[in-house]
């Protein structure tokens, strides 16, 4: 098998990214940029959307489930009076209502799209049906039964009425949240019918879209110290997890994957845990009796 090209660098770039791209072309621009052995994004953003795109590169990509699992801030717009049948303005006008609710009603509908709900992913999604994502079987004109998901929404907030059939919303979300789920729900609960119009991905756990470079400043820096500057830690990706100090001999046992001694403050036996040396991230794994016992082992 052939080895894989390029430098063997860690780290997040946070890339506020543009509408027309896939969060794939995103992770490939970036990896060719700074010329890296491997990357991987946390979180898939629609080609249409807009916003924060954190890219793991090297031993960053370990700690990409954490921010995928770490909440999420959308700020979108909902076109009142028309379902799309892919639930948002990319996709065929399906229905139509001439019914335009308050904002008292529309304030009153959003409780219920709060806390731990359930909902069907949209029918053009990469969800998988029997070996097939969701997208390609809809676009061959299949319809599908998809099974509801589990969401928890920590807040979802009016913003604004730009007009009667706009609406602008942001909500606070973990893992696994669609967007154009929420506005299609919305919009059938007030009886008037809804898709998203543009939503944007203003923050994903410690990463905040108005940081983000653009695909622009990317291509311009391409291959510079200048943009390897720009690399942000990898333990941005731990902010999570409580931090501890392993020992001269505790650092040795883990990079080998053996638990190992650590010095915590405010820790728990059980709890999940990132262990440091020197600086450095070492380990992340359950904390047991002053020892660090690794599930995933950096090397640095």
């Amino acid at each position: 098998m052939a080895r894989k090209k390029g430098r063997d660098i860690s780290g997040w770039i946070v890339v506020d990214k543009p509408a027309g791209v896939t969060s794939t072309a995103v992770v490939g621009k970036v990896r060719w940029a700074l010329d890296a052995k491997k990357a991987g994004h946390a979180g898939t953003l629609d080609p249409a959307a807009t916003g924060v795109l954190a890219i793991a590169l090297g031993e960053a990509t370990k700690t990409v489930p954490y921010i995928t699992d770490a909440l999420k801030c959308y700020r979108f717009q909902v076109r009142l009076g028309a379902a799309t049948n892919t639930d948002d303005a990319e996709g065929e006008v399906i229905a139509t209502s001439d019914l335009r609710p308050s904002d008292a009603e529309i304030q009153a509908a959003l409780p219920a799209f709060t806390g731990d709900i359930e909902q069907v992913p949209p029918q053009f999604s990469a969800v998988k049906v029997d070996g097939e994502r969701a997208y390609t079987l809809a676009r061959a004109g299949e319809e599908m039964e998809l099974a509801a998901r589990p969401l928890w929404v920590e807040s979802l907030t009016l913003l604004g009425r730009p007009d009667a059939d706009t609406i602008e919303l942001e909500m606070v979300c973990g893992k696994g949240g669609y967007v154009r789920s929420i506005a299609r729900d919305l919009g059938a609960a007030l009886g008037c019918l809804g898709h998203v119009l543009w939503l944007r991905r203003e923050w994903s756990g410690p990463f905040e879209a108005s940081d983000g470079l653009s695909l622009d400043q990317i291509d311009a820096l391409a291959r510079s110290p200048e943009l390897d500057a720009k690399l942000l830690p990898l333990e941005l990706g731990l902010a999570d997890l409580d931090e501890v100090r392993a020992t001269p001999e505790g650092a040795v046992r883990l990079k080998n994957g053996n638990p190992g001694m650590v010095i915590a403050s405010g820790v728990e036996f059980g709890d999940e845990v990132w262990a440091s040396y020197q600086g450095q991230p070492v380990a992340v794994g359950i904390y047991r009796s002053g020892e660090l016992h690794p599930s995933r082992v950096f090397n640095l």
